[in-house]
């Protein structure tokens, strides 16, 4: 049997690594913007075009590189972080694997310019696929500038996997949100398609946290701050009055490194639970520092999931930090044994001592003593006489025509409605042909059985259609409202408003303001209550921040589905007999009456044989 096992050449090899390390273009961002922290830059910026699939481009004042170390750096497993396998345990860098810049290079064509602050003149490398194509001498300022163009030129099928432009752009913001929170010491500059998305400057966690997601953040954020042996503990979590439905608005950053992890979320999530609401999650910028030692990071490609020794201590300490913290600034509702000042004995009364409190009765006084002549006087003790009254005929006067006329007959008198039923207003009247089942299912009889609908499901199937019909026609009905909405939120929310903003207004949502952190709303489309408004748009951001599509029809149809969800009648709701009925005709008046807009069921049917078959 011949040999079948053979080495994979090296372009092959960096081809895989790349499918591990990079997996879109923020992926590209994330490393070269570690590596630029890594250098010592304190200036750093950020090109990019057409949401990186054009250009990614990174430029940094670091220490740069000499004319071997730049061309080594794109060499698998060249660097310059580690040295022997125990100085994995002691990292106190971004990257140490060598691996980023070849798995980069060997997927897309690679420029890089770099010059050491003792060198006279830098270097320029050009390299693609793995090939370096040109290595020249050139005129360049100390640091390090690389452009990866082209991502993807030479895998097409993984190309084609990428979504949209709006979506990687929105995936490159949240890695460069990443990198900034972690080190506001250093300045940092992006920019995309020629506009400025963010320019920070230096400044301090609660500044950077202000600068990226919104002047008003700045009032929703308790500070954080524990330090014990095994961590410590610094930063902010946000008031649960402003937890959100979507998981936005959450960083872990250990060791100034961002990663994720599920069991440190539980802990906070247990710190807030009684302060916000089901199906919400607060938002927190915690930064712990533990002993590299004590934790390992080489355990993903992408570095951002983290084994700890003692996850179970940290856990108790977050939790208790952030609980703490709750209680310290009053967030949180705590039991107070300290003595209110104010009930202490003034200073000149100290030395005195008490005096009993004198009373003063009026013996003489008789509350009876006027009412003798009204016949008042020994009531209790006998019956009252009206005829002993010599005004008792005035109490009659009226009565005898009033009886004459028969209008006594006429009069109404209030009293409680007698049913004879035990159950509640929304039981079963006579002639009713459909019924609610725990507020949730509608049952509707047909000719071979009977029809089980649900309310919320078939809700958003009517919405649905009505919205996209409301779109393409552009005669939506709007409701003004007597007070316009204004709601803040974040300048990428405003961004993301913004692309939806002509789709909505067919709909029926009318925008005074739409810039900066502020949205000014005077009419909503008709069905909408004022107090839904907020929570729709919510809704809405959650899903536009999950899946961006571009504009056209799939974006109409995401709006669609977003607002017709969060407008449906929810599970839970009583409905009246008129009101299900009205339900069920609309639902059959639809276009695809039989599938939501998420193609789940709407009704299913079932027959009397069905019933016949669990009574055998």
């Amino acid at each position: 049997m011949p040999d079948i096992i053979q080495l994979l050449p090296d372009h092959v090899a960096n081809q895989i690594a790349a499918g591990e390390v990079v997996q879109r273009p923020a992926s590209v961002v994330k490393e070269l913007l570690e590596n630029a922290i890594d250098a010592g830059a304190t200036h750093i910026k950020l090109v990019v075009k057409d949401a990186g699939k054009t250009l990614i481009q990174v430029i940094d004042d670091g220490s740069g590189m000499s004319d071997t170390d730049a061309r080594l750096s794109f060499e698998r497993h060249a660097t310059s972080k580690i040295k022997s396998a125990e100085d994995l345990f002691n990292l106190h860098t971004k990257g140490f694997r060598g691996e980023a810049l070849a798995s980069i290079a060997a997927i897309a064509h690679v420029e890089l310019k770099t010059k050491t602050e003792s060198a006279e003149i830098g270097t320029r490398i050009v390299i693609e696929g793995s090939k370096v194509v040109e290595q020249e001498a050139v005129v360049s300022p100390k640091g390090t500038t690389i452009s990866v163009k082209n991502l993807f030129y030479n895998i097409p099928a993984r190309r084609n996997f990428l979504k949209s432009n709006p979506v990687e752009t929105r995936h490159i913001i949240d890695e460069f949100h990443r990198v900034a929170l972690a080190h506001p010491q250093v300045q940092f500059h992006m920019i995309h398609n020629g506009s400025d998305v963010f320019n920070l400057p230096v400044s301090n966690p609660r500044q950077r946290i202000t600068r990226i997601f919104g002047s008003k953040a700045n009032e929703k954020l308790v500070p954080v701050s524990e330090e014990t042996e095994i961590v410590k503990v610094d930063g902010f979590v946000v008031k649960p009055e402003y937890a959100k439905k979507s998981r936005g608005e959450q960083f872990f950053f250990v060791n100034h490194r961002f990663i994720k992890s599920p069991y440190l979320h539980h802990a906070v999530n247990s710190a807030f639970e009684g302060l916000i609401k089901e199906g919400t999650y607060p938002g927190y910028f915690l930064f712990l520092e533990i002993d590299p030692k004590s934790i390992d990071i080489n355990i993903h490609p992408t570095k951002t999931e983290i084994k700890f020794d003692d996850e179970h201590s940290i856990y108790a300490m977050l939790r208790a930090t952030i609980k703490h913290s709750l209680g310290q600034f009053s967030i949180s509702p705590v039991l107070d044994f300290n003595k209110d000042s104010s009930f202490d004995t003034p200073y000149e009364y100290s030395k005195k001592s008490p005096t009993n409190p004198t009373i003063e009765v009026d013996k003489t006084f008789n509350p009876f003593k006027d009412s003798a002549t009204t016949g008042l006087k020994g009531m209790g003790k006998q019956p009252y006489n009206p005829k002993k009254d010599p005004h008792w005929e005035s109490l009659y006067v009226g009565m005898k025509d009033l009886t004459k006329e028969g209008t006594v007959e006429g009069v109404q008198f209030e009293s409680q409605e007698v049913t004879g039923s035990f159950f509640e207003s929304s039981e079963t009247e006579q002639g009713q042909t459909t019924f609610q089942i725990q507020n949730k299912y509608i049952v509707s009889s047909i000719k071979s059985g009977i029809m089980v609908i649900h309310q919320n499901l078939a809700h958003q199937r009517i919405l649905y259609e009505g919205i996209l019909r409301n779109m393409t026609v552009q005669e939506a009905v709007s409701q003004q409202l007597l007070f316009p909405l204004e709601f803040d939120y974040t300048p990428d929310e405003i961004g993301l408003l913004t692309t939806v903003k002509e789709p909505l207004e067919h709909t029926g949502f009318v925008f005074d303001a739409l810039e900066g952190e502020k949205v000014t709303i005077s009419g909503v489309a008709a069905g909408i209550s004022e107090s839904t408004v907020k929570e729709i748009l919510d809704a809405l951001l959650s899903d536009l921040k999950e899946e961006v599509p571009d504009a056209g029809f799939s974006q109409n149809d995401l709006l669609a589905k977003s607002l017709a969800k969060s407008m449906a009648i929810k599970s839970g709701t009583a409905l009246r007999p008129e009101e299900q009925e009205h339900l069920i005709h609309q639902l059959f008046a639809c276009k695809e009456p039989s599938v939501s807009p998420n193609n789940k069921k709407t009704l299913i049917t079932m027959e009397a044989s069905d019933f016949d078959k669990k009574f055998m």
